[in-house]
């Protein structure tokens, strides 16, 4: 998953960061309202953590806009006023979910996956394409009944795969899944990545379910590999 995380505070935003990239998400930060506006519409992220208290536009202004804007990746707002009525104003604008500070990094991590889950539609809590299952939340994968450790870069882009088999990912789709843009080297990062994730959940098994397209990129065989 990729996020972009909406916080002035850069303390806040770099434990935030460092959170969400201990999940194994990719994580962007904007310090402005108006800075997340053009990242979202340069970007597709899988949700957005946002900061009511912003300097400029606020965070319900910039809710607003990103729907008036056509940006529908889910929204979890992160606020330090707790009424009723800030909360009814942010999901009224827009957001699809509450969280007041202070907070647990843990539940905020949940709830992102919680909504990921269900945008654009309800998305099962394990991920299964073929024999290969996937758990975000517990970040555990099994081939069959053999569990398979894999790292941080590897489990990213396997989630990626799998949440969209039989899809062709060109690698700077896959870069930008597994990969924040505090990363420059766009060389042959992602072929390195991929093949090392064919050792461990290909391999071993006699399965080849990561097909290359020439020229295009890589997909995930719909059937998870025979």
């Amino acid at each position: 998953m990729r996020i972009l995380i909406v916080e002035d505070k850069v303390k806040m935003a770099s434990q935030l960061r460092r959170a969400l990239r201990g999940e194994g998400m990719a994580a962007d930060v904007a310090t402005t309202g108006e800075d997340a506006l053009w990242m979202a519409a340069a970007t597709q992220y899988s949700a957005v953590v946002l900061d009511v208290m912003l300097p400029g536009i606020d965070g319900f202004e910039t809710v607003r806009r990103l729907r008036a804007q056509g940006q529908w990746a889910p929204v979890l707002m992160l606020t330090a006023l707790g009424s009723l009525e800030d909360r009814i104003a942010g999901l009224d604008g827009g957001a699809d979910d509450y969280l007041t500070k202070p907070f647990q990094l843990g539940e905020l991590t949940a709830r992102l996956r919680a909504l990921v889950r269900r945008d654009p539609i309800e998305r099962p809590t394990v991920l299964q394409v073929g024999t290969l299952r996937l758990d975000p939340a517990s970040r555990r994968v099994w081939r069959g009944d053999v569990e398979i450790e894999l790292a941080d870069k590897p489990f990213a882009l396997l989630e990626t795969f799998m949440r969209q088999p039989g899809a062709t990912l060109s690698r700077l789709v896959l870069l930008e899944a597994a990969w924040d843009h505090s990363y420059e080297n766009r060389s042959n990062v992602v072929d390195q990545h991929v093949r090392a994730l064919r050792q461990l959940i290909d391999r071993p098994f006699g399965i080849e379910s990561i097909e290359t397209v020439r020229g295009l990129g890589y997909r995930l065989r719909e059937d998870g590999g025979r």
